[in-house]
């Protein structure tokens, strides 16, 4: 595909077709450098000298394959955002079946916690929204990872919890975001400011089951 003729996604992000072979691996190598300058120096500051060096790659192949900084900028961290809560998914969908719920909601939110608190997705996450203002499809993007990806199958399994009498939810999507914010809004907030703190095991489990405590103290119906 000629660099110049975009085939963009429903957010306006560069869909870059997958080359095979040497090809292939020029790609990747190329994404892995971008992504590392990129977090690193912000979309300002990264440099696409540092990414040919980071790569291994010539410039000319590096337009050739993504067409200028911006498209590349946009390709890697819109392919990179709908991978970060991949290890949730399963255990969303399991809520709903689970013997003990406020033991397994204190299992999601601490799983889920400890993704969000990693380094590389603190990392992406401050990078996302300090370009949010040139990049908004990206800001789209995780928010949509964040709700319909993640969120969606909580609001799922509370909607049928909330049917067998379980729970007592009337807006489902309401109460996933109040779980959110009980269990993971604070040490987010914190890591996502203060890159450096820490938190330790124990506050970050007496935060989430606190959390989930005050969820059920609403919305159970002690069936």
């Amino acid at each position: 595909m000629a660099a110049g003729k975009d085939v963009l996604d429903e957010y306006g992000i560069p869909v870059i077709p997958d080359p095979a072979d040497a090809a292939s691996r020029k790609r990747r190598a190329i994404i892995d450098a971008a992504l590392t300058e990129f977090l690193a120096e912000g979309y300002s500051a990264a440099s696409m000298d540092a990414i040919t060096a980071r790569s291994g790659v010539s410039k000319a192949t590096i337009y050739k394959h993504f067409g200028s900084k911006e498209r590349l900028f946009l390709a890697v961290i819109g392919g990179v955002l709908p991978k970060t809560y991949a290890d949730l998914e399963p255990a969303n969908s399991t809520i709903a079946d689970a013997p003990d719920l406020r033991a397994a909601l204190v299992r999601l939110t601490t799983d889920w916690a400890r993704i969000l608190l990693r380094p590389d997705i603190m990392s992406l996450r401050r990078l996302v929204i300090g370009e949010i203002d040139r990049f908004p499809q990206l800001g789209q993007l995780w928010y949509r990872v964040s709700y319909d990806m993640n969120n969606g199958p909580l609001v799922e399994a509370f909607t049928e919890l909330s049917a067998r009498g379980a729970l007592d939810v009337p807006d489902p999507k309401l109460a996933v975001q109040q779980l959110v914010a009980a269990t993971l809004g604070v040490p987010q907030l914190v890591r996502t400011f203060s890159p450096e703190a820490e938190i330790e095991e124990a506050e970050l489990e007496r935060v989430i089951s606190s959390g989930v405590d005050l969820f059920l103290a609403r919305y159970a119906t002690g069936a």
